[in-house]
């Protein structure tokens, strides 16, 4: 059973179809979490991306991984509903694989460090225990208005 469902989600985060990246939440912790996207062929990236041969891609792997990150940050404020999560810098990103439709993303998020509206988190975006991305980020927490 996951920990927070598709319906959770939406009420964590501000995102929205197509680009709500984050199917469930499987894992929650204080200072981790593992969140999962399923890939399909159906997502509206693929008849642009390649078509004959399609691809994720990267910097939406990314953006996966900071909704994930997002979640963990806005599960914890008391009044989430008027702060957003923005992706201030992303370091070392690596990408290892491709990732194709029918591939299912587990994404593991962890705070390396956190002060006031600040907070650096580390992943890794895996599909069936291979690595195909990683990728250090800064995100800031800030007001909706």
């Amino acid at each position: 059973m996951p920990v927070l469902d598709i319906d959770a989600i939406r009420d964590i985060l501000p995102h929205r179809y197509p680009f709500l990246l984050v199917d469930r939440i499987e894992e929650l912790e204080p200072e981790r979490i593992v969140g999962i996207k399923n890939v399909t062929a159906n997502e509206p990236f693929f008849p642009g991306h390649f078509p004959e041969f399609p691809v994720m891609p990267g910097v939406l792997i990314v953006e996966a991984m900071a909704q994930v990150a997002g979640v963990l940050v806005l599960k914890q404020i008391e009044d989430r509903k008027s702060k957003l999560v923005l992706l201030a810098g992303v370091d070392g990103a690596k990408f290892r694989r491709p990732v194709r439709p029918g591939d299912q993303l587990r994404i593991e998020m962890k705070v390396l460090r956190q002060k006031a509206t600040m907070v650096k988190v580390a992943g890794t975006a895996t599909v069936d225990g291979v690595t195909v991305a990683e990728a250090e980020m800064l995100c800031v927490l800030a007001d909706r208005q």
